[in-house]
């Protein structure tokens, strides 16, 4: 029925900036192989962003017509494997366009909100968004993950969210949504001078990091107050040039937290996994579906008009935040 396009991995592939397309994944050693590329052109079966209707099951709890989340891929038809796949069927009364959000893009998100949860409680988070609760947090980077991870600190109680992004068209986007938001170089200075506590420092306890810069990165570190954290969520592709590593990072005992999906927090990985934080996302859908259909899906395209669209991005580059494909 639909597939959603996630531009920060999806057009590393048609900008061939993608890691895999020069270098291979050694899963047994945990590094990359560089001149041994695992991925060459063309490319089968990207996206991890799918809805679809179910037309035949021999699988308990999959009904004929039921609409199921998934993460197969921008291809029109799928036989899934319950024991394999990640299916989730969405619950009447919330937009079934909405499923793309469910399976990885909404648990990206979350699972940066569980690092914040972890680095505050270990073990014992006692539910998504505690560590977040009464605390301020940046969200560094207007796109879709980072609109989720401010939706989800909200859920949370956080005491207030900004949302920082240099594009003025995505800061109003944020606020059209309830967020403050503002540029790069206004939000540290904001942490600085508003956020302050007598024995802990000046500015953020936490920043999620989604936006794929180096010099971005580094602007995170210097909002942070002494010991904070930054929950990086972003896929860099390139160098790290902007990134200074003996100033705020050094002299504040700073921490850098890769929160990537595929990795639970440590010390929760045995109460969390995929699936939960999947289901997670549908209690965020149930609550502010309406508002993320209206302001976050900003392009809806029929599926055979796709190709032709991904050059468009490439070449023209529009204000877009989620492109989903509809399949008819």
């Amino acid at each position: 029925m639909y597939t959603g396009l996630s531009a920060g991995t999806e057009l590393t592939f048609m900008k061939g900036s993608n890691p895999y397309l020069h270098s291979r994944w050694d899963d047994w050693q945990g590094v990359f192989v560089p001149g041994e590329p695992s991925a060459r052109f063309p490319v089968n079966f990207l996206g991890y962003m799918e809805v679809a209707r179910v037309i035949d099951s021999r699988a308990r709890g999959f009904a004929y017509g039921d609409i199921v989340a998934t993460t197969f891929g921008h291809k029109t038809g799928h036989t899934a494997n319950p024991g394999h796949d990640l299916l989730l069927t969405m619950p009447a009364g919330i937009d079934p366009m909405l499923g793309i959000f469910v399976a990885q893009m909404g648990p990206i998100a979350a699972n940066g909100i569980l690092h914040a949860d972890a680095e505050q409680f270990g073990a014992a988070v006692p539910a998504l968004g505690a560590g977040v609760e009464g605390r301020p947090v940046l969200v560094w980077g207007g796109g879709t993950v980072g609109l989720f991870c401010a939706l989800f600190a909200r859920q949370g109680g956080a005491s207030e969210i900004v949302v920082v992004d240099p594009s003025p068209w995505r800061q109003d986007l944020a606020r059209r949504m309830g967020f403050e938001a503002m540029g790069e170089d206004e939000a540290w200075r904001h942490a600085k001078a508003r956020w302050h506590h007598k024995a802990g420092g000046r500015g953020a306890e936490i920043v999620f990091q989604t936006r794929a810069h180096s010099g971005s990165l580094n602007l995170c570190l210097r909002a942070l107050r002494p010991q904070g954290t930054v929950i990086d969520l972003a896929f860099y592709q390139g160098g790290m040039d902007g990134l200074r590593l003996g100033e705020e990072f050094h002299h504040n005992g700073l921490s850098i937290r890769c929160a990537q999906i595929n990795r639970m927090p440590r010390p929760v990985a045995a109460a969390w996994d995929q699936r939960r934080l999947a289901q997670e996302t549908l209690r965020l859908l149930a609550a502010e579906g309406d508002l993320i259909r209206r302001e976050m899906i900003t392009h809806v395209v029929p599926y055979d008009e796709a190709p032709a669209f991904l050059r468009h991005l490439v070449r023209d580059r529009p204000e877009f935040l989620q492109v989903v494909f509809q399949h008819d």
